[in-house]
């Protein structure tokens, strides 16, 4: 599978245990109709076999999909409870876009430090900015005299960016991806499933 595909999300909405459940059932659900789906995370839920969410690698039809799916079924942990509709919502992820550091990429300008060098300084370009051409980010050294030691500790520190970049696109992706959790409407599902089974009702 290709790694653009869509990244799916089924939550149970902060819902009790039943949620949880239908949660499992229709990942399975989707892994019979859809076959290819790859699972990416589980978090798992209060009991064995549920799960609060599931991540995984979908596809377009599935997408379409996106909102609330109803499962219609009696508890099976609380026989006498009165409540017979489970919603959980199926959502498209956000997905943070990795920068992919690419020495080869890096372009260097050379010009004359302006600090601690005694004599060196002004009489040689040993000061180094470099710049990654995909983004625009850049770095300046100017701090040792050799302009090979400064190149060196330029990329380092451009590369050390551009892994503080992804990350921080990583953490804001999981902090969207976190809310979904609380988006769920309870009304108007893409899909109505039935029983224990989990039959989908056309």
């Amino acid at each position: 599978m290709r790694e653009d595909t869509p990244i799916i999300q089924i939550s149970s909405g902060q819902g009790p245990d039943e949620c949880e459940l239908a949660v499992s059932k229709l990942f399975d659900a989707f892994c019979r109709e859809f076959p290819a789906i790859r699972l990416i995370e589980q978090s798992p839920g209060r009991r064995p076999g549920c799960f609060k969410s599931i991540r995984f690698h979908g596809n377009e039809a599935i997408s379409r999909l996106e909102g609330s799916v109803l499962w219609r079924c009696q508890s099976p942990f609380r026989p006498k409870h009165g409540r017979k509709n489970w919603f959980v919502d199926v959502s498209v992820c956000a997905d943070a876009d990795a920068i992919t550091f690419d020495e080869a990429r890096v372009r260097y300008e050379t010009f004359r430090s302006s600090g601690k060098g005694g004599q060196h300084v002004n009489k040689t370009e040993s000061a180094i900015r470099a710049i990654y051409e995909p983004t625009g980010d850049s770095i300046v050294m100017m701090d040792e005299r050799s302009q090979y030691r400064n190149k060196q500790i330029a990329v380092a520190r451009l590369k050390q960016l551009i892994t503080e970049k992804n990350q921080a696109s990583q953490n804001s992706a999981k902090m969207q991806n976190w809310l979904e959790h609380y988006r769920i409407v309870r009304g108007n599902p893409s899909r109505v499933y039935e029983g224990l089974d989990f039959k989908e009702i056309k």
